[in-house]
């Protein structure tokens, strides 16, 4: 009797569940029968296809599909399968049932990849997750030649990028040698705006730059035109560049959206600006495949989000979690996936609908209700997860014409990258913490309790406005980076009068 095991090829894909990339076994026998092509293991529609695409690229290769009963299986079988990237590795499968490669080549290959119907691969998204999971399955990854650069970041396995099924035939064979794939070039040539440009607003520039040390969430409310958006453009520039794991943990969820070009990795934190049209499953994540959303698009950097009370009310109230936790559950009735969206959330407001409440002359005649109703959009609890609220009041046109040049970005990141290797440095036997931001419990008590005179100051405000222990927290973290922008060990009455002017300000 045949030994059942060796009349079965076997090769290696992954199915994505997030940012996780699940390893997914692919079986093929070739068995006696009526010629069929079956493909089993809980397929999506992509998926089904594929034994057409497979088919059709083979015989634009001179291979014919051999006169049996040809069947794929997809295993683990109750994991959902989606995409078009299982068309290689079921091609290499089936290519080593046929003997045309060297089955224990197929075996010890993690593949991904579309093809054409000519046989070329087509790049898909994921290969940079993917060459992770194949790392820790101690695999060599093959994907689409556009995707190489993108899955070699991945240092820690070697990657085959062919352009075509029979490249990739010819390899095996001996016939040629596909070049392992190089990473790309490092993508950061586009300009950063810079805070010279900005007149005035000192106050607000100040709290920008204390948002920007220890990712703190902050909104600016103010008439229209007097400088918000402008402000938050010039954030970026004050950031400190990603560091090697922050970068690939980021570039995971772009490859996984589709977003990395040229496999290029950008080393500058992200920065997402949504229209305020913008559905909730665009926003959080979801979709057919439960995407990623914007705001683990933006994780490790900046959410902008400008007209903020324009959002749906629905889409600002599912904020208030990520923004404590860091990550998000996408649960959907066939898919329950999480990504990681630890990001600084930058909104804009106007103090009311028609923008002018603070100027008399200017205001509509509802005025001042029309500025409640209209800033009541904003929960308590959402508001309240805001650790620095400014009012930006706009500038004269005096001022404009007369004003001397802002400081320039560089000296204020600069000290913005000072304050954060000091965080770094504290949290350094804490692996999940980079910034004042993510501390809390018994850490926040022993990094930023105040002296004496600060204690009582905290306290006396606490009494008066009669704060919530999540605003009396995070007071504490502002004021422990406003003591790091200045150098100092202790948080004094000083930092923590700062912090109370930019939490109750509006």
């Amino acid at each position: 009797m045949l030994d059942a095991a060796n009349t079965i090829a076997r090769a290696y894909t992954v199915a994505f569940q997030g940012v996780e990339a699940r390893p997914v076994e692919i079986q093929c026998a070739l068995t006696p029968g009526m010629p069929s092509f079956s493909l089993v293991g809980l397929p999506d529609k992509a998926v089904s296809e594929a034994k057409e695409r497979v088919r059709s690229a083979m015989t634009a290769m001179g291979l014919a599909l051999p006169a049996k009963r040809i069947t794929i299986n997809l295993s683990p079988a109750d994991l959902p399968k989606e995409g078009s990237h299982f068309d290689l590795p079921i091609a290499l499968c089936l290519l080593a049932a046929m003997d045309v490669i060297p089955r224990e080549e197929a075996a010890r290959h993690v593949a991904l990849g579309e093809l054409s119907l000519d046989g070329s691969t087509v790049k898909v998204t994921g290969a940079l997750p993917a060459a992770v999971a194949a790392a820790e399955l101690e695999c060599d990854l093959i994907c689409p030649e556009a995707c190489g650069a993108e899955a070699a970041w991945v240092g820690a396995v070697q990657v085959l990028a062919a352009p075509s099924l029979l490249a990739l035939v010819n390899h095996f064979a001996g016939r040629m040698t596909l070049p392992p794939a190089e990473p790309g070039l490092i993508s950061d040539d586009t300009p950063i705006a810079d805070m010279a440009d900005v007149k005035g607003q000192e106050r607000a520039r100040r709290a920008l730059e204390i948002a920007a040390a220890g990712r703190h969430h902050i909104i600016m409310v103010g008439e229209p035109g007097s400088g918000k958006s402008m402000l938050a453009a010039r954030l970026p520039g004050l950031l400190p560049d990603l560091t090697a794991a922050e970068a690939l943990e980021t570039s995971m969820i772009h490859s996984l959206a589709g977003l990395i070009e040229d496999g290029g990795i950008s080393p500058r934190r992200p920065i997402r600006t949504p229209h305020h049209t913008a559905s909730m499953a665009a926003i959080v994540g979801g979709g057919r495949r439960a995407g990623p959303g914007e705001i683990s698009l933006a994780h490790n950097g900046v959410l902008f989000m400008d007209e903020f009370p324009e959002y749906p009310r629905q889409v600002l109230e599912t904020l208030r979690q990520p923004v404590e936790t860091g990550d998000v559950v996408v649960a959907r009735a066939n898919a329950h996936v999480r990504y990681p969206c630890r990001f600084m959330l930058v909104a804009a407001a106007n103090p009311c609908r028609c923008g002018y409440l603070p100027d008399p002359s200017r205001a509509c005649a509802k005025a001042p209700i029309c500025g409640h109703d209209y800033l009541s959009r904003i929960s308590g609890p959402l508001m309240d997860r805001f650790d620095l609220r400014i009012d930006v009041a706009p500038v004269a046109v005096a001022d404009l014409a007369g004003a001397k040049q802002g400081e320039p970005s560089a000296p204020i990141a600069q000290r913005v990258a000072q304050a954060r290797a000091l965080q770094a440095q504290r949290f350094a036997d804490h692996a999940e913490l980079t910034t004042n931001a993510d501390a809390e419990g018994d850490l926040l008590d022993q990094i930023a309790t105040p002296d004496a005179e600060g204690q009582a100051l905290l306290a006396q405000i606490a009494e008066t406005h009669r704060l919530t222990a999540r605003g009396y927290h995070r007071i504490l973290r502002v004021a422990r980076t406003i003591a790091d922008l200045a150098g100092q060990a202790q948080v004094s009455r000083d930092h923590i009068a700062e912090a109370v002017a930019y939490r109750l300000n509006i």
